[in-house]
């Protein structure tokens, strides 16, 4: 039982070293490529991005909503619908209705996320014409 229990901090740092190796050759790559075809890498790695609050700010509203609305839906629609004929004191808190919370914060994630992407284009194709 030892000999498994050490395995555990050696898999660990092999891990996080593999990782960090393979994040810097690939950056390398990609560097020595861009070179390769006359372009300056510091140029791409230090260009503005002038939606990244807004993509932030509508991601983190759209999942807060969905959070709302699963609780919502949870201790509203979903209880009542559960326990129409049950004692008035019974606990709800049973943990059957976890996933709609992850699935409404995604939805709600991804609904931010595709507007900031309309607000973007939309601001693109107004500054081309």
């Amino acid at each position: 039982m030892q000999n498994e229990e050490i395995l555990i901090p050696i898999v660990m740092f092999a891990g996080g070293f593999a990782m960090v190796f393979g994040i810097v050759y690939l950056r390398t790559r990609q560097n020595l490529a861009m070179i390769e075809k006359g372009m300056n890498p510091r140029e791409f790695s230090n260009r503005p991005t002038p939606y990244r609050n807004l993509k932030w700010g509508l991601l983190l509203v759209g999942s807060g909503l969905g959070l709302f609305f699963a609780y919502l839906l949870d201790n509203f629609v979903l209880y009542k619908v559960a326990h129409e004929n049950i004692a008035k004191d019974f606990d709800h808190n049973t943990g059957a209705n976890v996933p709609i919370y992850f699935a409404l914060i995604a939805i709600g994630g991804g609904l931010g996320l595709i507007t900031s992407y309309r607000i973007e284009k939309k601001e693109l194709l107004d500054k081309s014409l």
